[in-house]
């Protein structure tokens, strides 16, 4: 595993930065958007015998890049707090933990029907996960600190006339913790002012 995390956190950073670069300089852009997001966050053992989960925050932003009115970049940053104590799906306490403290970083690609007052959507992408992560089951036995891979993908709706209104379900699966994290979360989108080369 230890060989083969390099390559793979290169491979986030070379992502991320040409988002960045495709954010500022691409004049294919038709629309910008800035999206807040906050959610009911969850952490799941991957190898789980109880079906245990550990529950609490999730917050993050989008800068949305519109290319066209079915495909949207998504470079983002987020936050997941979710604690050390277990619980089953029945509300039963259980020895099982999946706990991630991180910081989230990374870019997703968003295709959507584009549909006015409820347009359907489905994201992928990459990114890390830079914090505290915690798996106890009969499997795993994993504490962790520092920086990991994720590979992130939603399901949603966008809302409203024009679209402004986003409710959605965010998995992050974090293969080298044993996790997958996610959260059911509610966000609005701020429409940015085009540029006057994109009205021209």
């Amino acid at each position: 595993m230890s060989n083969q995390t390099p390559p793979i956190k290169k491979a986030v950073i070379v992502f991320l930065v040409s988002l960045c670069w495709i954010g500022v300089n691409a004049q294919f852009i038709k629309e910008r958007r800035l999206n807040a997001k906050i959610g009911y966050g969850l952490s799941f053992a991957e190898n789980s015998v109880d079906d245990a989960f550990s529950d609490g925050l999730y917050l993050q932003g989008e800068y949305v890049l519109k290319v066209t009115s079915w495909v949207a970049f998504k470079p983002y940053g987020g936050l997941l707090l979710t604690s050390k104590k277990g619980k089953t799906f029945d509300d039963a306490p259980t020895n099982e933990v999946a706990s991630s403290k991180a910081l989230l970083l990374g870019g997703k690609i968003r295709v959507r029907a584009p549909i006015p007052y409820v347009a359907p959507y489905f994201e992928i992408g990459i990114g890390t996960s830079i914090g505290r992560f915690e798996t106890l089951n009969a499997v795993d036995a994993i504490r962790k600190n520092g920086v990991i891979y994720h590979v992130p993908f939603s399901i949603g709706v966008e809302l409203g006339r024009r679209n402004t209104v986003d409710f959605g379900f965010t998995y992050y699966v974090q293969p080298s913790v044993g996790q997958i994290a996610g959260a059911m979360a509610i966000g609005v989108s701020i429409p940015l002012a085009r540029s006057n080369k994109n009205n021209e």
